[in-house]
């Protein structure tokens, strides 16, 4: 005997299609969401709908935006001879909520990554390289710490050679707060070779 209706049911498959969401969660947002007014599910669907009408991506960042070129390409603010790469949109907003870095921003669209087919010609390694010809002096390679970004980070790197700019990674540490005794090999050398004077 079913215990939902096949609306429900439908809903619930559609938000556990969402990254990080699983099954109970999904079940979860419905119950929560049937709860809300029709205004507010209304509200909820035209923002999603907008979302996907206005949003698209950058024509030489790649980044999210809603007019193209994205304002952080178009700002006399910005350092146009430094372009910080990063792996997903959301890592420029990431980066930007520090108020550290005030260079350009180039996202690659994800990582290199065999096993899910995903090889140089399905990031936006061609765009990055057409980039570099344009006076850029130094490119900063921010993709994550795990074996896919670190593999490229060094596939860019090599790429990046004969341009003859200045090539940075990112540092990798103990997170503010973290315990040396949770750290994880390769973060405490990571850690230790990147450390600085005080």
């Amino acid at each position: 005997m079913q215990s939902t209706t096949q609306a429900v049911q439908i809903a619930i498959e559609e938000l556990a299609k969402l990254p990080g969401i699983g099954r109970k969660t999904a079940q979860r947002l419905v119950f929560f969401l049937l709860k809300r007014s029709e205004g507010q599910i209304e509200a909820l669907s035209r923002s999603l709908i907008n979302l996907k009408k206005t949003v698209h991506f950058c024509e030489i960042c790649f980044n999210i935006t809603e007019t193209s070129p994205c304002a952080i390409c178009t700002s006399h603010n910005r350092n146009h001879k430094q372009i910080c790469v990063v792996e997903e949109p959301n890592d420029v907003y990431a980066i930007e909520r520090t108020n550290e870095y005030r260079g350009l921003y180039h996202v690659l669209g994800g990582c290199l990554s065999p096993l899910d087919g995903v090889g140089p010609d399905q990031l936006k390694i061609r765009e990055l390289l057409q980039r570099l010809e344009k006076g850029v002096e130094e490119v900063i390679l921010a993709t994550n710490a795990n074996a896919e970004g670190e593999a490229t980070a060094i596939y860019l790197n090599k790429l990046m050679q004969s341009f003859g700019l200045q090539i940075t990674r990112i540092a990798r540490g103990i997170p503010m707060g973290g315990d040396l005794e949770y750290a994880d090999e390769m973060t405490l050398s990571r850690a230790l070779s990147e450390r600085v004077k005080m």
